[in-house]
């Protein structure tokens, strides 16, 4: 069964998530601060976490960190906070989503389960990646010493891999596979959240500049700013 981490340390709204969790037929899970959320992943097979920023002991963005380095689990992350920097901080440090509070329960299931066809869909290209199948040539974009392999949801430089999220991930390959066009912000995030854009300029621009930073401390520079316009993937 899926099971879902509810870490908020206000726990009206943990209750409020849990039901319509539990009703959509999946496992809860409730913690109320950060260190209590790691030692549960520690114990539990957890698909996925929706974490609170503000919370006692280890706030959001603390165990976000940690639990990013040590999982490979979609996060939703949650605030009170409304402005734009803490949007931004809760993605660079390794959230896949971000809503604020307060917010419509119905919305954050429907983020919920779009992270979690994102995350199954990853882990069945992964286990048919690994299973020994053919690697077609369709499959692998080359850009230089860059490799972005579709089947095996791989990135590698020079031999290297470079460790991405689903997010990230789709991003490269959506913009790669059209090298040289001009992608806004709006046309990124319809074709990677498969969702309609609400103004998440913010959002697309987190995401890209954690991009850019993986793919620069590799030494492969090919994302580039058409500034008033959007993004493209150039060789330099």
């Amino acid at each position: 069964m899926t099971t879902i981490l509810v870490v908020d340390d206000d726990r009206e709204i943990a209750n409020l998530i849990r039901i319509y969790v539990t009703n959509e037929g999946f496992n809860c899970l409730m913690a109320h601060d950060g260190e209590e959320a790691i030692q549960l992943l520690e114990k539990h097979d957890v698909n996925l976490v929706v974490l609170d920023v503000m919370m006692p002991k280890l706030d959001g963005l603390t165990a976000c960190r940690i639990i990013r380095e040590q999982h490979a689990l979609p996060i939703l992350m949650l605030s009170a906070k409304t402005e734009d920097m803490d949007k931004i901080m809760g993605l660079m440090t390794g959230a896949d989503d971000y809503m604020t509070k307060p917010f419509n329960p119905l919305e954050l299931m429907a983020r919920i389960k779009s992270l979690l066809r994102r995350s199954y869909q990853l882990n069945q290209r992964l286990q048919v990646g690994g299973s020994g199948s053919a690697k077609t040539a369709q499959h692998v974009i080359r850009l230089g010493a860059l490799e972005i392999d579709k089947e095996q949801h791989r990135v590698n430089v020079d031999g290297q891999q470079i460790h991405l999220t689903s997010i990230e991930f789709d991003i490269l390959y959506t913009m790669a596979k059209h090298q040289g066009r001009v992608f806004r912000a709006e046309d990124i995030y319809e074709l990677v959240w498969n969702e309609p854009f609400q103004g998440a300029h913010n959002t697309v621009a987190a995401h890209i500049s954690k991009l850019r930073d993986k793919l620069k401390r590799s030494g492969h520079s090919c994302i580039q700013t058409v500034w008033g316009v959007g993004y493209k993937i150039e060789l330099d």
